[in-house]
């Protein structure tokens, strides 16, 4: 990301890093939140960027490096520092972070910087490495605290001036749990604050914590997060022990990438392993050959219809204008319609059980789309036929083929695609891979059969 050339504080440093003064660097760096820092670095030449980085305390350094958003910037940095001071970096993160900054390490260092960290630090990352990325056990930080029920007060606060550490970051809840380490509820540390020392946890603690397997996917906390407005959420191992906590801000980086990866499969591509300028051509072109062939196969099916309807076209070569009028409305439709039912799908506004209802609203909506296309379409006909003269005395037969043919294909696309993502969910695919290339390539085929049919019917003993 470039920063803005008119942000003071980048153009203050980059100034300073012109006049070699690095204390001064420093003094502007400290005033920075790693976010800023670490988009100053992605707008820095190499050579900088690794002269600036260094002069960075060890715990901004795990903060800024976490932050940088480029692949280039993030290898960069990573090269430039020794295998020993990266491995200090990696333990002054936290331990949800420190996953993710082992996995940006090279294979040929990475088990080096493994085997250079504290036992307690290698421990925690060995573990969480255990688990998928996409699932809590993958997501979740280790570090957080925890009391029992039957603490006081005064005994919590204490025991949270003894375990704080910098890597736990803002405290929205402390945990209560029990002689088994398994969740009852947790306490605010505002609570902790506002209530007398001699206060029982159990008598303030809120018993509504939520919590999550270990195996739980990454689209299903984050639903859990959204629907309760939860800062964080407790993660737990098959026996219902507490193992970590995920953070909200963890989650909004799960919606974006889910996001991202369900806009990717809109466009008619496979979800990307990266971001776009990070991954080479030709994952580019493996991603996106194989539904380009899939859609090239299904527009032949629209050619082989045309083939049938041969005869009908050399006699009334009219009707080839408006075909790609009709087939575009259908496709257009259908997008429009399958890309709403996707996203209310992603948002839970939509289920499996709200087939019939999403058919209803489209079926509605479609007769409505359609015969306001209709009549555009037939107005163009009569139009032109008024200015130019140019179909003659078969003029409003041909109008009411063209406002017929877009009456059905709209009705049918939309209809179509609405449908397909309940389909594909209910076969156990992802609903995303209903792409809009897919339902227009769809559509094209019954598009044409829709429109011979109404010319058929209107045009026969006239054009046809």
């Amino acid at each position: 990301m470039e920063p803005d050339a008119s942000d003071p504080a980048s153009v203050e440093t980059r100034e300073l890093l012109l006049s070699g003064s690095d204390a001064d660097v420093r003094r502007v760096l400290q005033t920075l939140t790693p976010q800023e820092v670490a988009d100053l670095l992605e707008g820095l030449p190499s050579e900088d960027r690794e002269r600036v980085f260094p002069l960075l305390d060890t715990a901004r350094q795990a903060s800024v490096l976490r932050e940088v958003e480029t692949d280039v910037a993030r290898d960069s940095l990573i090269s430039a520092v020794p295998d020993e001071k990266l491995a200090d970096i990696v333990e002054h993160a936290a331990s949800d972070d420190a996953v993710d900054l082992v996995e940006d390490i090279p294979e040929e260092r990475r088990d080096r910087v493994i085997a250079s960290m504290e036992a307690e630090e290698r421990a925690a990352v060995e573990e969480l490495q255990q688990y998928p990325p996409d699932t809590a056990g993958g997501l979740m930080q280790k570090e957080l605290l925890r009391v029992r029920a039957e603490s006081t007060v005064g005994e919590a606060i204490d025991r949270l001036r003894e375990h704080w550490d910098p890597k736990m970051g803002d405290l929205f809840d402390i945990y209560v749990v029990d002689a088994e380490e398994r969740p009852l509820g947790r306490v605010r540390s505002r609570h902790l604050v506002l209530n007398p020392p001699s206060r029982r946890i159990r008598e303030i603690m809120l018993g509504d914590v939520r919590t999550v397997p270990v195996t739980m996917d990454q689209e299903h906390i984050a639903e859990i997060v959204r629907d309760y407005d939860l800062a964080s959420v407790a993660v737990v191992d098959e026996g219902g022990r507490l193992v970590g906590r995920i953070l909200v801000d963890d989650i909004v980086d799960v919606l974006d990438e889910e996001a991202t990866e369900d806009f990717q499969k809109a466009g008619g591509t496979e979800a990307l392993d990266g971001s776009y300028l990070s991954v080479p051509v030709s994952q580019l072109v493996r991603k996106r050959v194989g539904w380009l062939a899939v859609l090239l196969v299904g527009e032949m099916g629209t050619l082989s219809v045309m083939a049938m309807y041969e005869h009908e076209l050399a006699k009334a070569t009219v009707l080839a204008f408006f075909l790609p009028l009709i087939i575009s409305a259908g496709g257009n439709s259908g997008s429009q319609a399958t890309t709403l039912v996707i996203r209310a799908m992603a948002l839970g506004d939509v289920t499996l059980g709200d087939g019939f209802r999403v058919a209803r609203r489209e079926i509605a909506a479609g007769l409505v789309l359609g015969l306001t296309l209709a009549l555009l379409g037939a107005g163009r006909v009569l139009l032109w036929e008024e200015i130019f003269h140019a179909y003659g005395t078969h003029a409003p037969m041909l109008a009411l083929t063209v406002g017929a043919s877009l009456l059905g294909i709209v009705l049918w696309g939309t209809l179509a695609g609405s449908m397909l993502p309940f389909a594909l969910r209910r076969a156990g695919l992802d609903p995303a891979s209903a792409s809009a290339p897919l339902v227009a390539t769809l559509v094209d085929v019954t598009g044409v059969v829709i429109y011979f049919t109404a010319a058929l019917t209107f045009l026969r003993g006239s054009l046809l």
